[in-house]
């Protein structure tokens, strides 16, 4: 069985080809992947591709949530039936084995992920936990359903949604599907570690320092669906809380031509001291 991934991976950056986290962390674990930049920064971000696709946007200055929508729309041109998006501030990835966690070196972890959400029809967005938000030795599951998920997911390429909000569209798109009754899933045994928000120049860092201290992003999405969301202030700043308490019955519902796994299947993942 390979290890490597089987559908498309794209990392969308902007003002970032001097701190390429994401590119350098995917080029790391020796994965095929595109990097989605505009026309202005096409030369420098081709200094940095070592070998990856770059693809240059039809557009300019219009967020990420345009741009989101412009790769989603050429992997469904393409024929990928699912499609991996990365933000570019993501540092490398963990895996948490035994409440302990492990930094990996194979892309095989990708590969899992895809497999788990192609043995289910209503599975249509799946990602990884941020490792900040993993405390060690805690006893854990390895997956959580019916929440968010965000700065890396594999997407179901043909289903009826788009990304709309400027500030949220990852948070909102996860709540459109579960409040249409379709389960998300949200990695735990893998980790994504990203930077934290505004602290990497680039992206939509200038975006959100236009705001009164993320109020208005916090509010963007409380304005999309008031009935689950309000507004907290903590960690200094201004928060959405989502109540994600009304989608836990939403259920994964497994393709009749699934295959039923025959004990533990590592993918030739093995853990060694380095």
């Amino acid at each position: 069985m390979t290890n490597k991934p089987r559908f498309p991976i794209f990392v969308p950056s902007k003002g970032r080809y001097k701190t390429p986290y994401t590119i350098r962390a995917l080029q790391g674990l020796g994965v095929d992947f595109s990097i989605v930049v505009e026309k202005q920064e096409e030369r420098e971000y081709r200094k940095i591709a070592k070998g990856a696709n770059v693809i240059v946007l039809p557009h300019q200055d219009k967020g990420l949530t345009v741009t989101r929508n412009w790769i989603w729309d050429h992997a469904q041109s393409i024929g990928a039936e699912y499609f991996w998006t990365f933000d570019d501030n993501i540092e490398n990835f963990w895996r948490l084995h035994k409440n302990m966690k492990h930094k990996i070196r194979t892309p095989a972890f990708l590969r899992a992920i895809e497999d788990f959400a192609y043995r289910y029809k209503n599975l249509y967005i799946t990602g990884m936990e941020y490792e900040m938000f993993v405390p060690r030795k805690i006893k854990i599951p390895p997956f959580r359903l019916n929440t968010r998920v965000y700065s890396n997911m594999l997407i179901k390429t043909d289903i009826p949604y788009r990304n709309e909000l400027f500030y949220n569209d990852d948070t909102d798109l996860c709540i459109r599907v579960m409040k249409d009754g379709h389960p998300t899933c949200l990695f735990i045994a893998f980790l994504a570690n990203k930077k934290t928000t505004m602290v990497v120049k680039g992206g939509m860092t200038e975006y959100y320092k236009k705001t009164n201290h993320r109020r208005e992003f916090a509010e963007e999405l409380r304005r999309a669906h008031p009935d689950i969301v309000k507004i907290v202030w903590k960690y200094g700043r201004w928060h959405h809380k989502v109540d994600y308490s009304e989608f836990k019955r939403n259920i994964l519902i497994r393709k009749e031509s699934a295959e039923e796994s025959q004990g533990v299947n590592n993918y030739g993942m093995k853990l060694r001291k380095l």
